[in-house]
Parts: structure tokens; sequence; C-alpha cells
């Protein structure tokens, strides 16, 4: 897709860049990419032809998650890294499970944000944050997430896909901390993260098409890696899987080797 002549393309985006937001709603199918964008999801198709198949499975696996903790009583969630809006967004799946439900989403592409607020336009549960994740304090001072959410009452802290885009230097523990220091016991993480266990030459091919085709510094983590995220916090059965296995809607949506899907997924609550 090129971005001449399309009206909801913000100022000031370079076009021929590609974005992590972007890549990931190629894969899902989108339309609100670029050809940077198509360029470097293609490459990495062709290292790993099962992309579009695992981007759909880390959806899939954060619509359960949502529907998890709207059953366990959360009616605030705060998705950090939201990406660009697809079908089924977190707002739509709490709003079914639980009407109410207050969402605070935040990403710091412009084009993910302008369609963002464009979907969410009138909607007075939702609303979307500028923000870098690499900055929690302006995520949690700001002044659309203090009016959508009392951090006094439990939270959904949502932070899918995203912390293998933050590299170590970054301390994305340390970040992750910081957002979790301020929930409310009875809170709940949930992480969707890429693993270099499994499969790790392909992991690191694709790793490298990356980089050099996105702008970022992050890196597929060990299981260990990211158990590290939850420390603290006490995870909910199965524990920290990979996300085709974490409490799957049938046993044919689990494929027979389930790290086909190399995203491991977890869910912890603030004790």
């Amino acid at each position: 897709m090129s971005a001449e002549g399309l009206d909801w393309v913000p100022a000031g985006v370079d076009t021929k860049r590609a974005n992590p937001a972007r890549v990931y709603d190629y894969w899902l199918g989108g339309t609100h990419n670029f050809l940077a964008d198509q360029d470097v999801g293609r490459a990495i198709i062709s290292i790993e032809p099962n992309a579009r198949e695992l981007a759909r499975a880390n959806r899939a696996f954060l619509g359960r998650a949502v529907r998890f903790l709207a059953a366990a009583g959360i009616r605030q969630f705060l998705d950090v890294g939201s990406g660009i809006p697809t079908e089924g967004n977190v707002h739509e799946i709490a709003e079914q499970a639980a009407p109410g439900s207050r969402v605070v989403y935040v990403d710091v592409d412009p084009v993910a944000i302008a369609h963002s607020r464009a979907i969410l336009a009138g909607n007075e549960h939702a609303v979307i944050v500028e923000a870098d994740l690499r900055e929690p304090g302006k995520i949690l001072e700001h002044g659309q997430t203090r009016r959508q959410i009392d951090l006094a009452r439990p939270v959904g802290l949502l932070l899918s896909a995203v912390l293998h885009l933050i590299a170590d230097d970054d301390d994305p523990w340390q970040i992750t901390r910081r957002l979790r220091d301020a929930l409310a016991p009875g809170s709940y993480l949930v992480i969707g993260h890429g693993t270099n266990e499994g499969n790790p030459e392909m992991t690191q091919a694709v790793e490298k098409v990356y980089r050099r085709g996105v702008p970022t510094a992050g890196r597929f983590r060990s299981r260990a890696e990211v158990l590290r995220f939850f420390d603290g916090f006490e995870l909910v059965e199965p524990g920290l899987v990979y996300i085709a296995e974490w409490r799957p809607d049938s046993a044919q949506d689990v494929p027979s080797d389930p790290s086909k899907f190399w995203f491991l997924g977890g869910v912890g609550r603030k004790p």
C-alpha cells in the first residue's frame, strides 16, 4: 500500500521506514502499513513461514487472557504497546465479557495513535495515550490514564508482543516493575514475548532481518528471562507456556509442536 492520497496518514510519518506496529499489522492482514513494513514482513516470512499464523495466535492469546481477567473481576485494562487496532480489540472483548470495562491503550507509533483515535471517537470507556513504554512514569501520570483508570483498584496490565522490542540496556524488567508497582493488589499482568528457545537458529535469523529493517534493539529471550517479569506475582495455570497452550478454546487450536508459535505467554496475579 502507498501512503500517497491516504488521509489517515499523520503528518510527519516516514512511510519509507518500517515500524513494529505496522509490520505486525501487515502480518495480521491489516491495511495500515506501507511498502517498507511489507518488505520487512515478507523478508521474515521467507525465514519463518509461520509468521502470519504466529501473529494471529498471539492475538488470540491476548483475547483469551482478557476474557480470563474479566471473569476474574477485572474492569480496568492498561494495554501498553497496543499497536494498530484490528478485529477483536481489547475494548471490544472486555466490553462483551464485562460491560462498562475501561481500557487505556498506549502506543508510540503515530499511525497507531491516529487510527485508534478514529476508532475510539465517542467511546467513553476506551482511550488512546501516546507514550513510550520506556517512560512508564509518563504513562501512569498521563491525564487520560488517570481519568480512565483508578490505580487504587485492580487493573489488568497487558504487555503483548512489546517487551522483546526493548533492549537489555533499557532494562525492560525495571520498566515492567515500575508499572507493576503502581498496581493495586489483585491486579494481573499479561505478557506475550518472543522466545529464542526451541529454534534458536531461526529466531536469530529473524532478529537479524528485523533489526536491519526496523529501528529496534530488542531481542527474543529465554523462558527464564521472561519469567523474571513475573517476579513476585502468582502465575495462574498453566503458567508460562507457548501461547497456543495457554487455556486454548479447543484442543485443535494447539499444534502438535507448540513451539511452532515461538511466543511464550503467561498471566500473573499481584498478591
